[in-house]
């Protein structure tokens, strides 16, 4: 008992030492999260397929930088569909901890260390997949808890 609380806190205190995550993308001031569109809506929890959305759709345009929300490592890549198709690609970031999937980028790399605000990758073309979609970064916690107090 007395471990399980000593390591929440642990957990706790470095979470909060990391303090808020850098901005996901070249060109906004801030994380801002999707609105709803005709493809759906971006917060946590939105309906998608009569499924809770298990992330966050943080808003960018097709093309545009993607930054590492904090300092970790690069675990590897993530595919978020099982079929093949021009935005399947992402990556799993740890450290800190965090852990989270980050879906339709292409990574600089798959492995190793990278530093909160570093350049991650481009945000591939939602627009050729999704007509009319807003652009964004899927974010989302490993444990597929809400990642939106971090943004």
């Amino acid at each position: 008992m007395f471990s399980s609380r000593v390591l929440l806190l642990a957990v706790l205190i470095s979470t909060a030492l990391a303090g808020p995550w850098a901005n996901i993308c070249a060109g906004k001031s801030s994380n801002e999260i999707r609105t709803c569109d005709s493809h759906g809506c971006g917060q946590y929890t939105a309906q998608r397929n009569h499924r809770p959305h298990q992330g966050v759709d943080v808003l960018c345009a097709d093309g545009s930088a993607v930054y590492a929300p904090f300092t970790g490592m690069i675990m590897g890549q993530e595919k978020p569909y099982k079929t093949k198709n021009a935005i399947n690609n992402g990556v799993r970031i740890s450290g800190r901890g965090f852990c989270i999937k980050m879906f339709h980028i292409k990574p600089i790399k798959y492995k190793g260390s990278i530093k909160k605000g570093e350049k991650l990758g481009t945000l591939l073309p939602l627009q050729k997949v999704y007509p009319g979609i807003q652009s964004h970064v899927h974010i989302e916690n490993c444990d597929l808890s809400d990642p939106t107090v971090h943004l």
